[in-house]
Order: C-alpha cells, then structure tokens, then sequence
C-alpha cells in the first residue's frame, strides 16, 4: 500500500510524519501548481467546489508517483465535503485509476468507523502508534507557532525575505528529526530568531484577521499567497484557524489551552444561532472574537458557490456595522487571478489608512 493525501497548508509535514510513524509508504503529491489544477478542473464538475477539484489533481499527479492509495477526511452536514469522497471516487473509477480512496469521517459523527480504518491501515503496534501521534502533534503545534508569529512580524522586517528564509528552514529541521525534545528546541531557537530580525522603523500597523472556509484560509496556492501579499502592504495577519487548532477542537475535543476557534460558536449566536456546515458559523464567531480585539479589519476568504460561507457573508455586515470595522469578502475558483486580487487587496487596505488618519 502505497498511500498519499491532499495539500493543505502544512498538512503535508503532518500527514507525512503520521503515516510514516504507523508503518505505511507514503507519496507526498508535488506542491500544488497551474497543472494540479488543470488536472483537477478538466476531470471534475464545472460547478464543484475548489478544494474538490484541487485535491483530485492531487491524487492524480500522486498517482504518476506510484501511489495506490488516497485518504482524506470527511463531513457533516450542509458542507459539501461530506461528498467528496464519493464523487472523486467515480471520478477515479471512471478514469480506470485504481486508486482505493479512504474517507476518515469526523469522531465526533463517527467514532466506530474511523476506529475501524485506523486499526486497517496501521502496520506496527498500538504503543508505535501512540510515538507516532505525540511526534505529529508537536511538529504541528511547532510549524503553527512558527507561522502565526511569521504572519506579524513578515509585515515589519526591514529585510524582505528574512522571515520567510527562517520559516523554511525550521520546517526542514523539523521534517528531519524524530525527536520530540529536538522539536521544542527548534520551536525555541526559531522563534527568537524571528524576534531578532531586524524590523522597520516607518510602521504603523495595520491588523487584520483572515476567516473564513480552512482550506482557502490555509492553502496559500489556492488563495494566491493572500497572507504574503496583506503582509507585504504592511499588514499585521492575524488567524484563526491553524491545522494544531483544528485537530485540537475536532479530534481532541478543545482538550488543550489553545484559543483557536473554540470561542467562536458562542461569539456568534446573536449572529448565527444554528450550525451552518463548514466554518460557516466559525467565521462569524472569530470575526466577533477578533473585532473585541480590537482589529482594523476582517477579510472573509471561501471558494465560489459554498453554502456556508455565503450564509455568513450574509450575516458579516451586522457584525462589522455593530463594532465599526470593514470587512472585505473574497470567493476563489479556477478562474481567479492573482492581479485581480492583489487590487482589491490594495484599495482594502488604503480604505483601512485613510480611516485610520481621520480618526487620529
């Protein structure tokens, strides 16, 4: 068996030590590019959804590796990606891929199921599992850490270049160690290595929190490096949603003191009172969250046509109104472009400074 997995954000270094540690061969698919997409767009629906589309380039250029095997994680309610799985699957068959594609469905919905195909794909012992997760876990926590520090201090440096420079070589240090107090290590020296970057003096910030569907929030090539563009018009970056906060509240149920998304359904019921799918209501509640902070902006980021991100684009406009703040909402497909985005992004942020001088 030969397995691999979709990109998403740092997903890669995540799933790549998980599936190594209990035993598995893994083919990690080629960063996305124009021909994952391609791929992903010329064999699937017209009216999916990006991420469907993308993560099927992924398992295809994956499989011009060598790969059998694919996983991916399921849905519940209104999101559509409870059906991914299915349709890829066809997709696939129809193809004459022979690609077996295992869906692993939240525990919280479908703790049996998910039990049952954790037992059938491990090759080593429940204790080598049990080494496996804890490794995964603080590599993830460490490259989440790293990043959000990076999604502030990127927007300062007099340097360009010198954040992300560190940012890459702590991910290659952490890719090759299996050793739990080395990680922390590397988490340590990195993050005071980023304090020590030298910062530009002319700044006065500009903070701005980015919500919205986890795949657009966390997949740069999908939503066309939005972080490092926002950063490099002097915005301070600010998210909510980490692949550490994510497994924290769905996987470890909200166990560990990591503020995340936690808030955030409580944050927005006299918003959006009922479970919309997706992180429909997720990004209503961290919109509020953030607005306390007292941030200058909020930009909503989803791909076209999904649900749950149209019912809390829908809602947003009360939300900025009440505390004072603007919000920008941005859909993505296929046919987005980087320039296009970039402009909005510039008269968003301009709009952000002139308020900021009548105001002062």
């Amino acid at each position: 068996m030969k397995v691999t997995f979709p990109h998403m954000g740092n997903l890669s270094l995540t799933a790549e030590t998980l599936l190594r540690g209990i035993g598995l061969e893994v083919v990690v698919p080629p960063p996305c590019t124009k021909k994952t997409l391609s791929l992903g767009v010329q064999h699937s629906p017209e009216f999916a959804c990006l991420p469907l589309k993308i993560n099927l380039g992924n398992y295809l250029e994956a499989y011009e590796q060598g790969a059998d095997t694919a996983l991916m994680v399921g849905g519940i309610g209104p999101c559509r990606i409870g059906y991914y799985g299915a349709i890829q699957q066809e997709i696939l068959r129809d193809l004459g891929i022979k690609m077996n594609l295992i869906v692993l469905e939240p525990p919280d919905a479908h703790p049996r199921e998910l039990w049952d195909k954790i037992k059938h794909l491990k090759q080593v012992s429940w204790r080598q599992v049990v080494a496996a997760i804890k490794l995964t876990w603080h590599k993830t926590r460490s490259m989440d850490l790293l990043e959000e520090k990076a999604l502030i201090l990127r927007a300062k440096e007099a340097k360009k270049g010198s954040i992300d420079s560190l940012l890459s070589q702590a991910r290659t240090r952490l890719q090759s160690t299996d050793s739990i107090p080395r990680i922390k290590e590397i988490t340590r020296d990195y993050l005071a290595l980023m304090d020590d970057v030298a910062l530009s003096e002319e700044f006065r910030p500009v903070k701005i929190v980015l919500v919205g569907e986890i795949y657009t929030v966390l997949e740069p090539f999908v939503n066309l490096n939005l972080e490092k563009h926002l950063n490099s018009l002097g915005v301070e970056v600010l998210r909510p949603l980490f692949l550490s906060s994510w497994i924290n509240e769905h996987l470890l149920g909200g166990l560990l003191n990591i503020e995340g998304t936690k808030r955030a359904p409580g944050l927005a019921k006299p918003y959006l009172n009922s479970f919309v799918g997706g992180h429909g209501r997720e990004t209503i509640g961290s919109a509020v969250q953030y607005a306390q902070k007292g941030v200058d902006g909020v930009i909503q980021i989803a791909p076209l046509t999904c649900m749950p991100e149209i019912v809390a684009h829908s809602v947003l406009p009360s939300v900025t109104e009440e505390y004072g703040i603007p919000a920008l909402t941005l859909y993505v497909d296929e046919q987005t472009g980087e320039a296009g985005l970039l402009t909005r992004l510039e008269a968003f942020v301009d709009m952000i400074r002139y308020r900021q001088r009548r105001s002062s």
